[in-house]
């Protein structure tokens, strides 16, 4: 059978941890706060009204692709551009092709950073990887401009960071509904991991701290994921509503949704 993504991908194993998934979705979380085209989330009302559900939304799509096999996931990423068309004609404007690239470049920045806090640096080949995986996404949903290599999206990225994020009235607002949901204990959570995860510009912009915190909690949260407390900690970081959605983030999405419907390598370079 043919995968959109290799069985022995390290996408793959990112995608398939709840840890990193969660991660992950903590950076995109802060850098869609800033994102300039961050009023096109608001036009449905639907990420204001719930983040969190928003949340795993996007999770569920991003996983069915990676996990899927060839016509799998282009369906799944077709339906992506449907939908995203679907908004832009009840709008009646496109959503910029900087905006769909700003996303792209979510994905592949915070695999990677998530995996290297909790796990270990990747290779080059690894974050080569990570970025054409991305990039094949975006191709297929018409996204032009897109970097044929990790070199190339390391310069893109820093352009798209320096010209595409800004504090804003949505970023105030946002914020106050990730507090509102989360609760203040989860919130300072996730502010934290935050943190630790975001390039510089985005942590400056949204004052968010260094996450220094949090690295002795993450170093014994690494050191026992097998163990019942690891569980215990990966639930406690959403409300309890959402436990049974963070557990099936471990398992593969065919198996998921019968849970849950709905050495050390030489580095890739700075990112």
């Amino acid at each position: 059978m043919q995968y959109f993504v290799a069985p022995t991908s390290i996408v793959r194993r990112i995608w398939g941890s709840a840890d990193t998934v969660l991660f992950i979705f903590a950076g995109a979380a802060a850098e869609f706060a800033l994102n300039k085209a961050v009023d096109w989330l608001y036009f449905t009302g639907r990420l204001p009204a719930d983040p969190l559900d928003r949340l795993f939304s996007t999770v569920d799509y991003a996983r069915r692709i990676v996990f899927a096999d060839q016509a799998g996931a282009e369906k799944a990423i077709d339906t992506i551009a449907a939908i995203h068309g679907a908004v832009e004609a009840k709008r009646g404007q496109a959503i910029p092709a900087w905006a769909y690239r700003d996303v792209l470049f979510m994905l592949i920045a915070y695999s990677i950073k998530a995996f290297e806090v909790l796990e270990r640096p990747l290779t080059p080949a690894e974050c080569e990887e990570i970025t054409e995986v991305f990039c094949r996404v975006g191709r297929r949903m018409g996204i032009p401009d897109l970097p044929d290599s990790y070199a190339a999206w390391l310069v893109a990225r820093q352009q798209h960071l320096a010209y595409d994020t800004a504090a804003s009235h949505f970023t105030t607002d946002l914020y106050r509904q990730y507090q509102r949901h989360l609760g203040r204990p989860r919130y300072w959570l996730l502010r934290a991991v935050q943190g630790l995860v975001v390039p510089e510009r985005v942590r400056t912009l949204l004052a968010l701290p260094t996450g220094a915190a949090v690295k002795p909690p993450i170093a014994l949260y690494r050191a026992s994921r097998h163990l019942t407390i690891s569980q215990w900690a990966k639930s406690a970081m959403l409300p309890a509503e959402y436990r049974a959605r963070i557990q099936a983030l471990d398992l593969a999405p065919a198996v998921a949704e019968e849970v849950v419907p709905v050495a050390t390598p030489r580095r890739c370079p700075m990112h």
